[in-house]
């Protein structure tokens, strides 16, 4: 990670000594490391980090339908409307996370846009947020990794991991083939 580090803050810098605000994306397979990056990134910049999981969907929008939409499990037109267009145009906002213990929306959390913000989790480059990022970032896991840290999280939520949610994201890579238009993969 340290040389991976060192590329992500040398481009970071670049960017930030050109322009008002850096938008950076985090994309990547589960499990591959994009929280622990952006918690890095936050603690040398001092940065926002905002998670898409706390997009996830809400029950009344969890149809057959949204669910066969390619990187439709997640409330990206939320995470639009809450977080991308107030970060954009510079001003104070607040946005609901969801909540996945209660599968409700909790209370808002109040946001000041900083110079550096940065969103992470699987889904962020979803193609629904058009050219909203000044760096676009892929970390990979190998599967034999990737399985390992799994079965180090919750057993209740192993299943769904392996049946549910690593195909859905697999499907959400290829289908608009998020790799390739990513600044920086690792």
């Amino acid at each position: 990670m340290n040389d991976s580090l060192y590329q992500i803050r040398n481009r970071i810098d670049e960017l930030m000594s050109q322009k008002e605000q850096v938008i950076v994306a985090i994309d990547g397979n589960c499990t591959a490391g994009k929280t622990t990056l952006a918690g890095k990134l936050a603690e040398i910049y001092d940065c926002n980090v905002f998670h898409v999981d706390d997009f996830f969907l809400r029950p009344e929008q969890r149809t057959p339908k949204r669910y066969a939409e390619v990187g439709g499990n997640v409330d990206y037109e939320r995470f639009m409307e809450e977080v991308l267009l107030p970060l954009k145009a510079g001003r104070a906002f607040s946005y609901r996370p969801f909540d996945c213990g209660t599968f409700t929306l909790i209370q808002p959390v109040a946001i000041e846009p900083k110079k550096l913000n940065v969103i992470e989790g699987t889904y962020s480059h979803h193609p629904y947020f058009g050219d909203s990022y000044n760096l676009k970032i892929f970390l990979t896991v190998t599967p034999e990794i990737q399985r390992q840290r799994i079965l180090e999280r919750p057993a209740f939520l192993h299943q769904r991991f392996f049946e549910e949610w690593i195909p859905m994201e697999q499907r959400y890579f290829d289908g608009f083939d998020i790799i390739a238009q990513c600044d920086i993969s690792f």
